[in-house]
């Protein structure tokens, strides 16, 4: 049952040294720290930190948006630390501290919030695409095998070009050029 701590700062012009030295005043064992953007998802310490810890051990960090860049992100990483029996504590919000049922509630009401928030955002997202065919706007990649792109593959065939030579000079896909060929 150890305390593991993971600290982070935004800029490699911010300082660690004061959320380390709350960690380690709080009982620290091991210490994971980065200067990382929040927003950043590739953050290799807090990987290594989330890898390390072992049921029965306490991640504690100073604030909750020092661990996660969103409530979405907040709630992936509480279900990773819960499914290995990790608890969490943040020290500037000691509601938010997964070994108690308070704490659990607190958590769990964030993460309905966050689920909450992801909905509408796809709402809202589905309404804009729908919108946005309405007006005639096309989505995905743009067709490469038109009918004219079909008729100039089958009289390059029929000039005697070779597949690989078709294949340079349109800058399509074998593939793309056995489809057109076979459509002609």
């Amino acid at each position: 049952m150890a305390i593991i701590g993971y600290a982070r700062v935004s800029t490699t012009g911010q300082s660690l040294e004061t959320q380390e030295g709350r960690l380690e005043s709080a009982g620290v064992e091991k210490l994971y720290s980065e200067k990382r953007s929040g927003v950043d998802a590739v953050r290799p310490e807090l990987r290594a930190c989330l890898d390390y810890v072992r049921d029965g051990d306490t991640l504690i960090v100073t604030k909750i948006d020092r661990v996660a860049r969103s409530a979405a992100d907040f709630h992936s990483i509480l279900k990773q630390l819960s499914d290995k029996g990790v608890s969490f504590k943040a020290l500037d919000d000691p509601d938010a501290d997964t070994s108690t049922r308070s704490g659990k509630l607190l958590i769990g009401i964030l993460a309905l919030i966050a689920e909450f928030e992801n909905d509408i955002r796809k709402e809202r997202q589905m309404e804009g695409i729908a919108k946005a065919r309405a007006k005639g706007t096309k989505f995905g990649r743009k067709k490469q095998l038109t009918d004219e792109a079909i008729h100039s593959i089958a009289s390059m065939r029929e000039g005697g070009m070779t597949v690989p030579q078709i294949m340079q000079d349109t800058g399509l896909s074998k593939a793309s050029v056995y489809r057109a060929l076979a459509n002609n």
